[in-house]
């Protein structure tokens, strides 16, 4: 164990050094550290077993603090007046993603409960900010388009978890008689919604002022608020979970909450937790690559594999294009969005938040179709990210005079 963490260890080292390098290149970071991740299980300086405890609570706090970053950098009053496309592909393309999915997934599982195959769907429905870096942090990208995706991708994992949750429960009792566990569960759904967001505004808007209040007061520095502002999103997302809310829609909340608050006056925040975002994602992905991957990969049939991908290239992209009409994004963007919809860790952590609580006939399959579709998103969409994003960047520039 120790040998492995030591090569890990110079592996992070040897991929910071060229890092921006490779981030205008097709190779992307959780591309790379998938693959050093399967490498180390498969020469057996990281077993499996070893990887797997870790896996779940490193990928729960790195989505935590990512969608806490990803949400501070958005600007509410930008966003209040060009809402629209986010609105709509989270209130009406993540419920068409799931169902289409549903359907579309159907055929390829013949003899499955509708409750197990629409659970398959709302797993492969959010998307992952991780992923999508190398689009959302392209200055050459217009404004709109990025915030657009950091506001999806940042609050459909949330949203889907309700969702995923009542599918857990609906596939765990088939055969039951509806009744007093169903409006449970419906309560459930609503006070995570509800609840949720409710902690994350009241978590950001008072260490906001808090901090703005220290800084006054010069009683902290830089090197603190850093830490303050991780301290931040671990609070809000369990004050949340407290309360019966979502603990990911509240880090969401709370960091665009912050962000607002504070006003770009603590830039040094910013900093130090995209650092240690970068490395927990990083981290996670490793740990997916060691604990998850390598059996997912021997399991993967060419059932599974026609979901994925028509998950990738029908599913979402029919369905953010159909969310989108009447708005005035044009056919491009409308691709453009319907593509850059990578799964990522939300994926694999709900997969494996649910293994245990449904029929072990359904449980490992999908949990396997679920880590396979992370690593070949990352493949695909970390292929195309810099050239899509780049080319797409210059089809919208407006014309030089």
């Amino acid at each position: 164990m120790e040998t492995g963490l030591l090569i890990i260890c110079i592996f992070t080292l040897c991929f910071c050094m060229i890092a921006k390098r490779l981030s205008q290149t097709i190779f992307t970071a959780p591309m790379a550290f998938i693959v050093f991740g399967v490498l180390l299980s498969q020469t057996g300086l990281m077993s499996s077993e070893e990887a797997e405890p870790l896996l779940h609570l490193i990928a729960e706090i790195a989505l935590v603090v990512l969608l806490f970053l990803d949400a501070s950098h958005i600007d509410l009053a930008e966003l209040r007046k060009r809402y629209v496309w986010p609105a709509r592909m989270l209130l009406i393309g993540l419920p068409l993603a799931i169902g289409l999915g549903t359907l579309a997934a159907w055929p390829f599982l013949p003899g499955w409960p509708l409750a197990a195959v629409a659970l398959v769907a709302a797993i492969l429905a959010p998307t992952d900010a991780a992923l999508g870096q190398a689009v959302v942090a392209n200055k050459a990208v217009p404004e709109r388009e990025r915030r657009t995706l950091t506001v999806e991708s940042g609050l459909n994992d949330g949203l889907s978890l309700p969702l995923i949750l009542l599918f857990t429960c609906l596939a765990a009792h088939m055969g039951t008689p509806a009744g007093e566990s169903d409006e449970n569960w419906l309560l459930f759904a609503a006070k995570q919604i509800s609840l949720g967001p409710l902690a994350g505004i009241f978590v950001g808007f008072v260490g906001g002022r808090i901090l703005l209040w220290a800084l006054g007061r010069g009683w902290t520095e830089d090197i603190f608020e850093g830490v303050g502002a991780l301290a931040l999103a671990g609070a809000a997302y369990l004050f949340a979970t407290e309360i019966g809310g979502n603990g990911f829609i509240a880090a969401f909340v709370a960091g665009l909450v912050f962000g607002n608050t504070v006003k770009g006056r603590c830039q040094f925040i910013y900093e130090f937790v995209e650092s240690e975002g970068q490395l927990l994602t990083w981290g996670a992905f490793l740990l997916l690559g060691a604990a998850l991957v390598p059996e997912a990969v021997a399991h993967l049939t060419l059932s599974m594999l026609a979901i994925i991908l028509t998950s990738l290239f029908v599913v979402r992209p029919l369905a953010i294009w159909l969310s989108l009409i009447g708005t005035d994004a044009s056919p491009l963007t409308k691709l453009f969005f319907g593509w850059f919809g990578p799964r990522g860790l939300a994926t694999a952590l709900f997969a494996l938040l649910v293994v245990a609580e449904i029929d072990h006939e359904f449980a490992e399959p999908v949990l396997h179709l679920a880590v396979n579709a992370v690593w070949i998103s990352a493949l695909l969409h970390g292929i195309s990210a810099f050239p899509a994003a780049t080319r797409y960047a210059a089809r919208m520039a407006p014309p030089i005079p």
